[in-house]
């Protein structure tokens, strides 16, 4: 009987080498699979998140930029609604100078028609690229009317003459403060563009570069003295 005994617990309980499922010694299949899948998944989310925090990164410094080309805007503005006034003064003096006060407005023209491109897409590499040709050309044609009018005293003591002229010049220091800080903010926006890892989801995203607003010309360089004093 006692032999009996002994062979039966010895196919009954579980042999030693072989633990069951759910003991101490070896994890369930399914608890495994559960915190591989809880392991990636973490994984996941912590990618999605840094993605994340790079894309409103971008968003953030591209926003700036656009801000702070709306300064710039304003004050171009400003300086185009002056020229007209400008040059229907000089009008009465340089009856001789059709040709350079018609010049004058036409560069005036393609100017604000560029500012206008630039202001609704200041990411826009082409129109910023655009709109500094255009002021090149304004400045160029804004200089030639005042060496012409330096010519006629009776214009450069006009009262009216000389306040359009200190108008115009303090707009050209504003634009000039205000394209300084767009240049900064264009520069902080397109060093995180390329930086790594940033660089590698810039493109993927549609962060294009930014274009700064230098100043090609060398005329414009010399901005127009158009002080009458």
């Amino acid at each position: 009987m006692e032999t009996i005994n002994r062979v039966i617990n010895t196919y009954v309980s579980p042999r030693p080498e072989f633990p069951a499922y759910g003991s101490r010694e070896t994890p369930h299949p399914l608890m495994t699979t559960l915190i591989v899948l809880g392991v990636l998944l973490a994984i996941v989310v912590i990618l999605a998140l840094w993605v994340i925090g790079i894309y409103n990164g971008l968003v953030t410094l591209r926003n700036r930029f656009k801000n702070a080309f709306a300064q710039i805007d304003v004050q171009l503005k400003r300086r185009y609604d002056l020229i007209p006034n400008l040059v229907e003064t000089a009008k009465g003096y340089l009856k001789h100078e059709r040709e350079t006060l018609e010049a004058v407005i036409k560069a005036r023209n393609i100017a604000a028609s560029a500012a206008q491109a630039v202001a609704s897409n200041p990411a826009n590499a082409g129109a910023v690229k655009s709109l500094m040709g255009a002021e090149a050309g304004l400045a160029g044609a804004l200089s030639r009317l005042m060496v012409v009018a330096e010519q006629y005293p009776d214009l450069k003591a006009n009262q009216n003459m000389m306040q359009l002229t200190e108008e115009l010049t303090s707009t050209e220091n504003k634009i000039a403060f205000a394209r300084q800080a767009f240049n900064d903010s264009v520069m902080a926006y397109n060093t995180k563009r390329e930086t790594f890892p940033t660089v590698i989801f810039a493109g993927m995203f549609g962060f294009l570069p930014a274009e700064l607003f230098k100043i090609e010309d060398p005329t414009e360089r010399n901005a127009p003295q158009v002080k009458f004093s």
